[in-house]
């Protein structure tokens, strides 16, 4: 019984995912051992918001260091991963739209470096100097390896993640998926998705989650402007 091309395309595009899958994760392998051997250093910069870290068990030390090296390796290989990424969403655009890959691929690896930077140097000694306020002579910090690098992690992932909208929100007006107008009447309920999502991406403390909130509200307001640039270019 033959197949219909769309049964074959369907299969055709499985297979790319997986090798484009396969490719992205070998980098991050490569890039994790690379940074596991030079950790130390990492480590040092990591922790220079607290001074020091402890720990009370005898793998959480080694945990800590798996995770830190992980999250390096993520950063390190991102550009690799980016790219698989941004070939594999080519593959359902036209050829006039896929020349829009060329802009925002390279973009979207500049604003989630953005949006580390941000994380590491405005969002973690924001949220650290505010939760070691709670300190007293009788309630001592002794900040753990494993919860300190978690939380870390967690926010300069999420502050780079977060970084990304503007350049989905164009992109998607690039292609005809959404436009300004419909961006501008559904603020409201972006609102509250984005207060929603603070909450989840940020370690459960309020600061976090409002000093992330504001940036992606002025993230969804740049957001619409680069949609109302991206429709105009796409219409001339």
């Amino acid at each position: 019984m033959l197949q219909s091309p769309q049964f074959l395309s369907f299969f055709s595009h499985l297979h790319e995912l997986r090798d484009r899958l396969i490719k992205s994760l070998a980098a991050f392998v490569v890039c994790t051992v690379v940074v596991w051997n030079f950790l130390d250093p990492v480590i040092r910069f990591v922790v220079r918001p607290v001074g020091r870290i402890v720990f009370t068990s005898p793998v959480e030390a080694f945990n800590g260091r798996m995770t830190l090296a992980m999250t390096g390796g993520f950063l390190f290989a991102l550009p690799v991963i980016l790219y698989h990424f941004w070939k594999f969403i080519s593959l359902g655009l036209t050829v006039k739209e896929q020349r829009y890959v060329r802009i925002f691929g390279p973009l979207s690896l500049a604003f989630f470096f953005l949006g580390v930077v941000f994380g590491y140097f405005v969002m973690l000694p924001i949220s650290i100097t505010f939760l070691l306020s709670f300190s007293s002579a009788w309630m001592v910090p002794m900040i753990t390896v494993d919860k300190y690098i978690s939380f870390v992690g967690t926010i300069v992932i999420a502050s780079g993640v977060t970084f990304e909208l503007p350049l989905i929100l164009a992109f998607l007006a690039r292609i005809g998926i959404a436009t300004p107008e419909f961006l501008r009447q559904k603020r409201r309920y972006a609102i509250i998705m984005i207060l929603i999502t603070a909450a989840i991406l940020t370690p459960p403390d309020v600061i976090s989650q409002i000093i992330l909130s504001i940036p992606l509200l002025v993230l969804y307001e740049t957001g619409i402007f680069f949609a109302r640039w991206a429709e105009s270019q796409r219409d001339a």
